[in-house]
């Protein structure tokens, strides 16, 4: 078994205990919390951790239409950090990490939801090739910054590391200064892709409430920390579409009810009985996922394949940041012996490495850009130089 598929069994199992001073500010408060104290799961607003929200739009006036791109902004001086999400998530996963790495360097941050994801919207939402996310990347940076950008780091995690190595291979970052993948490495990820599935199917389908679903990330495993399970969530579901009041989802039934009675009498009865059931469930359970993973299956063998020489052939200076040492391929392996790109570990972490652990993956940045003179410290920040 890999250690992808081991990561996501060990997150179907409740989350373990946080180590004193690990990463993420929620530690000390699970440590204090007492027996009869109950866990406070309701959703956090986007502005506590970024300055600023923006729809960057797209035109194409060729074909007469348009996509707008979300990004979520802080900060006003120094490189900027253009932080790419995995996949399922959106850049609000990115939000306690925004404000672990503003407080001790100087930079500017930009989180973009990526096609299909988040509040992002654009014609082909299901088109999530390597090829046209990174187009996306480029054109959003482009749109932005016009022909003069500032100097851009791009961090990405999982799928948004792929994306990230794609983007910088192909040059559509024209100033990019550096690149950092969390948690993916293309042995691993190709060998968990034929297990992928089951895992997917093992998710619940529905929520009946934000806090529900916020509940789910943090027991399940799947977000560790619930500071940023609180914020990072919201921008993962959202409501069934038709379900906005008790009114207008008893309109919805009834419609439905009436367009059957006009079908033949032998499916009509099993027919009706069907969308009543599944209208019931959604107005029971009215939160659901923003993007269907398993439908993406396609695309997935072209994020990871070849991406371990792709992100060594990169000529700029490289980090990468893992869980286990155990995720390591054949090819980042000697790569990094070879002293081709930083790479440091961090334990008690699972695949969400930037959200349950955001102090840790801020310091290893920060030090990141600071060593090679990229930004300049702030706060007093003093580099923690990692022994790999």
């Amino acid at each position: 078994m890999s250690a992808l598929e081991k990561s996501m069994h060990l997150g179907r199992l409740p989350s373990r205990p946080p180590l004193p001073g690990s990463g993420g500010s929620q530690s000390g408060a699970k440590m204090r919390m007492g027996p009869g104290r109950k866990r406070d799961f309701s959703p956090v607003p986007w502005s506590q951790y970024f300055e600023s929200m923006e729809d960057v739009e797209l035109k194409y006036v060729i074909f007469n239409y348009s996509y707008t791109f979300r990004v979520y902004k802080s900060g006003s001086e120094g490189p900027v950090l253009l932080l790419l999400h995995g996949g399922g998530h959106s850049a609000l996963s990115w939000a306690v990490f925004t404000a672990a790495i503003i407080s001790r360097v100087q930079c500017r941050i930009v989180a973009l939801d990526l096609r299909g994801h988040g509040e992002t919207k654009v014609r082909n939402s299901e088109d999530l090739s390597a090829e046209t996310m990174a187009k996306d990347v480029g054109n959003v940076v482009e749109a932005m910054y016009g022909d003069l950008p500032p100097p851009i780091m791009l961090i990405g995690h999982s799928m948004g590391g792929a994306i990230a190595v794609h983007t910088a291979s192909s040059n559509l970052v024209p100033s990019l200064l550096g690149l950092c993948m969390i948690d993916v490495v293309e042995g691993t990820a190709m060998d968990a892709l034929n297990s992928m599935q089951n895992f997917l199917r093992g998710r619940p389908k529905t929520f009946k409430s934000l806090e529900n679903a916020i509940e789910w990330s943090v027991k399940s495993g799947q977000i560790r920390n619930l500071e940023s399970a609180r914020v990072s969530m919201v921008g993962q579901v959202k409501q069934c579409e038709g379900i906005t009041s008790p009114e207008g989802s008893k309109s919805i039934v009834e419609g439905i009810i009436e367009e059957e009675e006009e079908d033949e009498e032998g499916s009509e009865s099993v027919n009706k009985r069907k969308k009543e059931d599944d209208m019931e469930t959604k107005k029971d359970h009215p939160y659901t996922w923003r993007i269907e993973l398993a439908k993406t299956e396609k695309y997935w063998d072209g994020w990871f394949r070849g991406l371990s020489n792709l992100f060594l052939s990169c000529p700029i200076p490289k980090l990468l940041l893992l869980a286990g040492v155990d995720r390591l391929d054949k090819d980042l392996t000697i790569g990094q012996m070879q002293g081709k790109f930083q790479m440091q570990v961090l334990p008690q972490c699972g695949h969400a490495v930037h959200e349950d652990a955001p102090d840790k993956v801020a310091e290893a940045v920060a030090t990141f850009l600071i060593r090679h003179r990229f930004a300049e410290p702030i706060g007093g920040f003093q580099c923690v130089f990692p022994g790999c």
